[in-house]
This record gives structure tokens, C-alpha cells and sequence, in this order.
């Protein structure tokens, strides 16, 4: 019987903190002088951002500090050099996060291909194994997956071809957004109106955002933020005659006050550090905010032994909620299992609240009980949702893709932040697996329920203090054998292989003949034995007296 191959676990470690910071408020009590102007300079900044995206693009593998340089200062003219220097930017990152996400669609697409390959060469009906699947179950369907591995590789050549050419397609990088372009040809179901699509469209197409300077007035000489709340704007060339102060500036009515590191933001702008601020509009409620962002020092983390000192919370991440069980520093579980209920099925509002909301209850909860840090599995999905690793399994690949395993990693971390919390990130291998085997049963109780989730989330916990998931040698059974199950065994740290499963129960070592034979030669000698024993030792003992008929 062959052992099953385990992959290898990755160390556990503390996640860095976060690296920046963004904070928002609403610009109330606009004149419509304000609201007119802050639509034509977003409207002409938008128009100036389309054509440098245009020529970055035509631009390709090309670029260099030279086309840079040259576009940067056609756009000086038309608005300003600050203002061209953060139209360039934003273009730069644009085109940078186009290029990340078309080579990891060039990767699933190779993903895809090889898997069905491997499928195709086998037989038709071959089963597969844990490792590696089989065959396809019919003909018909080993048909139609030579008609999709044509149509994959077709997809995949015309990508690798772009890539090396440095072609980004505009429905791969477009200003607004690829979701709200498609959404013109769905209004219905979106429940918009042609007008409606119309304005949301180009208001998301407009540019109002400025980059921080150090070392300036308030940190921002486009954008200006005074410590009173006063906001003003640098205008563009052609429409500096709206100004309403000195030096082509355009003083809003309305005052800017941050709830939310209120002080932390009024501390940069006094000492003059850099502050980057983008202002929009909300087309749906009529609003315009102002947002307010700059960077800092990454948060010095933890030891990983200060962070096991008090104990950790382990986490386990599921499409509708947190399972979470608090254990000490020697990973023994303490109280009941907690869950933390979330729901992702509304708009992308109304789940990032409800993401948000979920992370403070566990956040709280972790405060109460008096640990340092959070342990969390660190997910990563992007190779394992597509339909030609799972195939058939359709409800399985929605249930993967319904898990914010980015969006919850940078919430949780940059939230624990704040609240003096740290995170460990450990490997997902085989928690779900092992924490159902060795710590589901034997934690419930007729009051506590104990679900495959929760199990895992001490797997996790145990695996982030650097325990083993398994549980310690249970007591002995009442008549000393294996009648009641197979115990469980705590390996130490530094055995090799300590996180695998146990094997299974071998074939007793004698059978009873042989049983029997050692017993009645234990039984023979027995006597003699204690005679030779007690006179090594020099004591005196009655022979056994010899009785005659």
C-alpha cells in the first residue's frame, strides 16, 4: 500500500501592515458656480487622460522616458504641468495593472489547455485519482472538449501574439470601466435608462485627481486643503478665466472637515507632506466627496513568537461567513466556536459593507479575548476556479469565486492595523481535511455543535502557533487496548512529516497461536524467574515444598 504524497507546507508569518492610507468626505453646500466648474474641469481633464491613454497604448513596448517626456508636455499646454504630471501617471498605472491581469489570463488559459489535454489522452470513462483526473465520461463530451481545446488555443496564440507586441485591446483598458461598458447593451436588466447609462458613463470617464507633493504648501499645490476645511483648484489654461481668486484658483464654498484621522491628516498638511486628493461625483445620489490619500511607512510587525505569546484566534474564510475558535499559546482550544455571517450577493456597496462588518465583529471578539494577533489561511483562487479543473462541479467553482480572498486580505489587515492586532498568515493545505478528522468529533457536545468549519479554524489556529493539527496521546481505555479506536499521537516540532495524516491500523504484530505460546511460557518460568531473582538479591526464600502420596 503506497503513502499518500503530501505537498509541501509553507511556514506561517506575520502579514506586513498597511502601507497607505485613504480617507473621504462630502463636499456639502455647493453653489451651482461649484458644481459648473468642477464639470468642465473634470470634463476637460477626462478628454486630455483618453488621448494619453491613446498614445501610451499606440506606444506599446516603445515606451521610454523620451515619449514620456513628449507627452507630458502636450499636455502641459492645454492644462498644466502638475496636472499633466498626474494625467501620466494614472496612465502609467492603468496600463501597468492591463499588463498584470493579461499575463495571468495568458496563465489560465495554459492552465486550461493542459488540463484538457491530459483529459483527452485518456481513455473515455478512465477514472482519476486524487492527483490527476480521468477520462471524460462519454464520447460526446470528449467531442465537445476537442471542439473547446481548439477554441482555447486559438485564444491563447492571439494573447501571447498581443503580449509580445504590446497590443492592449481598448475593452481591455478603458477609462469608466469595462463592467459599466458592457452594461450598455444590459440597461434592462440593469433597470438604466439610456440617459441615465449616458451620464454615469461619462462622469466616471472624468479626471480630478491630483498627486501630493512634499515639501509644498499643505502638501498639494493642484488640490489645496487648508487645516479650516477651505478647498481650491488649480485650474487649466483654457479655463482660468472662471477663477475666483488669485493665480488662476478656484475657491469651493463648501468646508472639508474629516471625521475619520481627522488629526492624523491636519498633522501632514501643517509640516507640508505630501497628501494626493481626487474629488467625484456620485451620479446616483447627487453628491460630490473629496478623498484624501497618502503613504506611509509599511507598520513594523511583530515577532512571530511575541505574536503566539497570548494565544491566537483562528480563522477559517467561507462564502457566507467566519468560523473562528480562540486557543492559548499551547493550542488547546478555549470556549465555543464563533461565526461571523456575511452576505455577497447584493451590489459591490453592499458587500464591501458587509465584508467590513463581519471583519469588526471579529476584531472586537479578538480584543475581548486578549490575544495579539489573527490567524488566517492565505487563500489564493486565481488557478483554482476555472471549469476544466472541476469540470461537472459548477456549484463548487461559484462557491470558490464568491470568496473575497483579495479584498478580505487588505480589508483585515489594514483594520487590525488600527486596532493594535496582527495578522498570521499560514498555508491552506489540508486544514479543512485534518481539522475535521482530529478535532470535530471529539469537541462536541449536546450544547455545542461543532461544524467542519470550525474544526478547521483550530487547524489553523494550531498550524499558526506551530503546532501540529493533531491532538495529544488520549488516556488510556479502560481495559488497555485499541477497543474503543486508534489514539491519536502528538509528533514533535522537528519530526519530518508531523502534519501528515496517521496510517492506518496495521495487522496485529502475532496471531494467537503464537499469542498463546508466550503466554503459557510466561506462565512456566514464572516461578523459577522470581526464585533466581530474589537470590540475586540475597534474600532468603522457601523452596517449594514436595508433596508425596
Amino acid at each position: 500500500m503506497s503513502k499518500k504524497q503530501l505537498r509541501p507546507i509553507d511556514a506561517p508569518f506575520v502579514a506586513l501592515g498597511p502601507s497607505g492610507v485613504a480617507i473621504r468626505d462630502r463636499l456639502k453646500h455647493l453653489t451651482t458656480e461649484d458644481d459648473k466648474v468642477l464639470r468642465l474641469v473634470g470634463e476637460h481633464l477626462g478628454n486630455l487622460a483618453l488621448l494619453d491613454l491613446k498614445a501610451r497604448c499606440a506606444d506599446g513596448n516603445e515606451h521610454s522616458t523620451d515619449t514620456w517626456a513628449a507627452r507630458k508636455q502636450g499636455l502641459t499646454a492645454a492644462s498644466s504641468s502638475r496636472w499633466a504630471g498626474s494625467i501620466t501617471k494614472a496612465t502609467h498605472d492603468q496600463w501597468a495593472l492591463s499588463r498584470r491581469c493579461q499575463l495571468a489570463h495568458i496563465q489560465s488559459l495554459e492552465a486550461g489547455v493542459r488540463t484538457l489535454m491530459h483529459r483527452l489522452s485518456q481513455p473515455v470513462g478512465e477514472k482519476g485519482t486524487k492527483r490527476a483526473p480521468g477520462g471524460y465520461r462519454s464520447k460526446g463530451e470528449w467531442f465537445q472538449k476537442t471542439r473547446r481545446l481548439h477554441t482555447l488555443e486559438h485564444r491563447l496564440d492571439r494573447a501571447r501574439a498581443d503580449r509580445d507586441n504590446g497590443v492592449v485591446h481598448v475593452v481591455h483598458v478603458v477609462r469608466g470601466g469595462r463592467r459599466l461598458l458592457n452594461t450598455r447593451h444590459n440597461l434592462g436588466k440593469a433597470q438604466l435608462t439610456e440617459a441615465e447609462w449616458r451620464r454615469r458613463w461619462e462622469t466616471e470617464r472624468w479626471f480630478l485627481a491630483a498627486d501630493g507633493e512634499s515639501g509644498k504648501r499643505y502638501g498639494n499645490e493642484t488640490i489645496r486643503v487648508t487645516p479650516e476645511g477651505e478647498v481650491s483648484i488649480k485650474l487649466p489654461a483654457p479655463l482660468a478665466h472662471h477663477a475666483n481668486t488669485r493665480h488662476g484658483r478656484y475657491v469651493l464654498a463648501s468646508k472639508i472637515a474629516f471625521a475619520h484621522r481627522g488629526a492624523e491628516w491636519a498633522d501632514r498638511i501643517t509640516a507640508n507632506r505630501a497628501v494626493a486628493y481626487r474629488i467625484h461625483l456620485d451620479v446616483q445620489r447627487g453628491r460630490w466627496y473629496l478623498t484624501a490619500s497618502w503613504q506611509r511607512p509599511a507598520v513594523k510587525t511583530i515577532p512571530l513568537e511575541t505574536a503566539r505569546a497570548k494565544g491566537m484566534i483562528g480563522v477559517d474564510t467561507n462564502a457566507d461567513h467566519f468560523a473562528a475558535y480562540q486557543l492559548d499559546r499551547h493550542g488547546n482550544p478555549v470556549g465555543d466556536p464563533h461565526r461571523f455571517f456575511y452576505d455577497l450577493s447584493g451590489t459591490a456597496q453592499y458587500r464591501d459593507a458587509q465584508i467590513r462588518h463581519a471583519i469588526t465583529q471579529v476584531l472586537h471578539w479578538a480584543k475581548r479575548c486578549g490575544v495579539a494577533a489573527i490567524a488566517i489561511e492565505d487563500l489564493d483562487f486565481t488557478a483554482e476556479k476555472t471549469r476544466e479543473k472541476h469540470g461537472r462541479k459548477k456549484r463548487f467553482r461559484q462557491l470558490i469565486s464568491k470568496i473575497p480572498t483579495g479584498k478580505l486580505k487588505g480589508r483585515l489587515v489594514s483594520m487590525a492595523a488600527e486596532q493594535g492586532l496582527s495578522i498570521v498568515a499560514v498555508d491552506p493545505a489540508y486544514t479543512s481535511q485534518w481539522g475535521a478528522q482530529h478535532w470535530q468529533k471529539p469537541l462536541a457536545a449536546p450544547r455545542r455543535k461543532m461544524s467542519r468549519h470550525d474544526a478547521a479554524g483550530i487547524a489553523i489556529g494550531r498550524r499558526a502557533l506551530g503546532h501540529p493539527i493533531r491532538r495529544r496521546t488520549a488516556p488510556p481505555q479502560h481495559h488497555q487496548s485499541d477497543g474503543a479506536g486508534h489514539r491519536t499521537v502528538q509528533a514533535d516540532r522537528d519530526v519530518r512529516g508531523r502534519e501528515g495524516t496517521r496510517p492506518p491500523v496495521t495487522e496485529r504484530a502475532h496471531d494467537s497461536r503464537a499469542r498463546t505460546e508466550t503466554t503459557r511460557g510466561t506462565r512456566a518460568t514464572s516461578a523459577s524467574k522470581t526464585v533466581r531473582d530474589a537470590r540475586s538479591a540475597w534474600t532468603w526464600v522457601q523452596d517449594p515444598l514436595l508433596i508425596t502420596g
